[in-house]
């Protein structure tokens, strides 16, 4: 049986292989020159691009060097761009006069971008806790849609991992921590500013976050006509009060103006900064005993340490009676 071929064409050879050439090359990620104007930022962004010194710092090094480390960023269905990894650097080529900027365009769907955003923002050296509470909620959401805990078990009791567990492994912290965090987010806005500009202690805030808005409205206004911030001791009793649904706005300004207990504070000296004083056959007990001794030894304690000292104050004085210690190390016999 005979077939008609005649209309039948076939693509000369050097076609094909630039065809499959063009595929790979296309599957590669290449660095792109991208107006700034066509870049928008990652939605709900959690970390705070602001003109502070770091900022300038960068704007100079871009204007002398350039952008060296291209931006990430995936493509958008109106033809822009959103940043998922670059924001402080996009921002500081504007300040620097740049028109385009250096990208990588990357396909990424969600979750993939969430994550990838998170990690890069997290190897940033001065993080505030706003920023790293809203990262780990948002990390944590996109692990979840992922299907993470699914995937990894526990050495110890073979149970699968919840995603809470799997982020603290990465991160090195506790889940109980990573939870901690993820309270803040519960913070008004004019509260977790205060955890920012560390007027708020941070354990507090974490007892003050189970308020409900109107009562964390009662504690900001309170602090402010106060300008005093609670004591953890006096967080929890807000907290508990709350949760008995007891906290009114006459209870948290009654609180609020309880005289504080002074925090107690402890001094601690490093075993690799003391040892230089003794002999290198001491032991830690040896040591304590000695720096025991010499304190005991000191004519009048409150010319050490007065009732108004702070910790800085101890710390010198400490580092004068450790100074007296080690000039007596040669002398002392070596075991």
């Amino acid at each position: 049986m005979a077939f008609d071929t005649s209309g039948i064409r076939l693509k000369p050879c050097v076609d094909l292989f630039s065809t499959e050439a063009s595929r790979q090359d296309a599957s590669l990620e290449k660095i792109r020159e991208i107006p700034l104007d066509q870049l928008v930022p990652f939605k709900d962004h959690p970390f705070k691009v602001i003109d502070d010194e770091s900022m300038m710092d960068t704007v100079q090094s871009i204007r002398e060097h350039g952008i060296l480390l291209p931006l990430i960023a995936r493509p958008m269905p109106d033809g822009k761009y959103e940043i998922v990894s670059g924001h402080r650097r996009s921002h500081a080529g504007k300040l620097a006069g740049l028109e385009t900027v250096p990208v990588i365009v990357r396909e990424l769907d969600d979750d993939a971008a969430v994550i990838l955003m998170v990690d890069s923002n997290l190897q940033r050296e001065n993080i505030l806790p706003s920023e790293r509470a809203f990262a780990f909620k948002m990390k944590l959401e996109a692990m979840k849609h992922q299907g993470k805990r699914l995937n990894l078990t526990s050495d110890q009791v073979g149970q699968k991992l919840r995603a809470r567990d799997v982020l603290g492994n990465e991160l090195g912290m506790s889940s109980i921590q990573i939870q901690r965090y993820i309270r803040l987010t519960e913070l008004l806005p004019e509260l977790l500013d205060l955890v920012d500009e560390r007027k708020l202690a941070f354990n507090s805030a974490v007892e003050v976050s189970y308020l409900n808005p109107e009562e964390q409205g009662w504690l900001a206004e309170t602090i402010d006509s106060e300008q005093s911030t609670p004591s953890l001791s006096q967080a929890q009793r807000l907290k508990r009060f709350s949760q008995d649904g007891k906290l009114t706005e006459d209870m948290v300004l009654a609180i609020m103006s309880e005289q504080k207990k002074p925090e107690t504070e402890r001094v601690v000296l490093q075993s690799r900064q003391i040892s230089q004083y003794f002999s290198p056959s001491a032991t830690p007990k040896e040591m304590e005993t000695s720096i025991l001794s010499m304190l005991d030894t000191a004519k009048e304690w409150r010319s050490y340490f007065p009732e108004d000292s702070t910790l800085d104050d101890v710390n010198r004085r400490m580092r004068k009676v450790l100074e007296g210690m080690k000039r007596t190390k040669s002398r002392a016999p070596e075991r």
